[in-house]
């Protein structure tokens, strides 16, 4: 592996900080709802935030896979929109400095990605390490949202009841560099915040705001939710329309409660081996995920496709309803 030095520079005037957290979240893996990117425009707003690190996106990301916007004006070319994936300083709402990694996920270097990231966290003392992410359930929207807790020490998720037991899902550079920080003895951690994965591909304002109170809660910080708080409304009231509006909606979303009903009732009887019940296996999640991200791959542009349902016309026995979008 190549001097994990060469893939970033840090910032000459970088202060010394004392035991601050890092949020972690970087975009071109699973983001159900959006809802880690989400989070990051609820943290950095009204914000001016302070760039310690900037990492070498020249080196880290595929172009012709994630093709940089480049604007053409009348005859010439105009601007060109970099890539950037950078660690800046912030600070909450009661004024504690923290720090958020946020940009492209590396397509590729993951292992010296990951030996970079762990010499930042030394560089500035970092006690401990968030990953936010974001996966499609097969839940329903009128629930409690649910969050998956994972961490490099049992200490870390205490009071989280697993959902899973075993799970193999598609890799990404976050899930690896939790992995990395744990076996060199950094305290790591992550929230994978469940999405109705009707509404996988819109904006769900609901799970950033979950995400942040659970990093929040964490971490000891005061993040920001207000914003998101309001958004939320107005996505509950666009959801509630289209539900309304179609009774093969409504039946499947009513097929999912009382699935989830049935799980939940249950919480807490098989602590070490996840849920039992009808909710997705490891197996189908992996494979939700997967078709989540082949959904991803099929937008010519990368971006979200627009609003509308897809999928075959099930009955509401069904667990997998159309996908309203809001």
């Amino acid at each position: 592996m190549l001097e994990p030095t060469g893939l970033y520079e840090v910032a000459p005037d970088a202060p010394q900080l004392d035991g601050p957290v890092l949020l972690v979240a970087l975009d071109g893996f699973v983001d159900a709802g959006a809802a880690a990117r989400l989070a990051v425009e609820a943290v950095l707003e009204g914000q001016e935030p302070r760039r310690l690190v900037r990492f070498d996106t020249d080196q880290l990301v595929d172009y012709r896979s994630r093709r940089p916007p480049l604007r053409f004006e009348t005859d010439h070319w105009a601007d060109y929109t970099a890539p950037a994936l950078d660690v800046v300083l912030l600070s909450d709402s009661g004024d504690t400095p923290y720090l958020l990694l946020a940009g492209p996920e590396p397509d590729v270097q993951w292992e010296r990605f990951c030996a970079a990231v762990q010499q930042v966290v030394r560089r500035f003392g970092v006690r401990l390490v968030i990953n936010l992410t974001a996966i499609p359930m097969a839940v329903p929207h009128t629930r409690p949202i649910g969050v998956t807790a994972h961490g490099t020490r049992p200490e870390l998720t205490e009071g989280h009841e697993a959902w899973f037991a075993t799970a193999e899902v598609p890799g990404s550079a976050v899930g690896l560099m939790e992995l990395r920080l744990g076996q060199s003895g950094i305290d790591a951690m992550g929230f994978a915040v469940h999405v109705p994965h009707y509404l996988a591909r819109a904006e769900y304002p609901h799970a950033a705001r979950v995400l942040l109170d659970h990093a929040g809660l964490a971490a000891g910080l005061y993040l920001p939710t207000g914003s998101l708080t309001k958004a939320a409304e107005r996505a509950d009231a666009e959801i509630a329309e289209q539900v309304a509006g179609s009774d093969e909606v409504r039946q499947v979303v009513q097929a999912l409660e009382r699935q989830y009903d049935v799980v939940t009732s249950g919480r807490g009887q098989h602590p070490t081996t996840g849920l039992s019940g009808e909710l997705p296996s490891a197996d189908e999640l992996a494979a939700e995920v997967e078709r989540f991200l082949a959904d991803q791959d099929g937008t010519e542009d990368g971006t979200q496709s627009g609003t509308g349902t897809d999928g075959p016309d099930e009955g509401p026995d069904d667990p997998t309803p159309p996908r309203p979008v809001a």
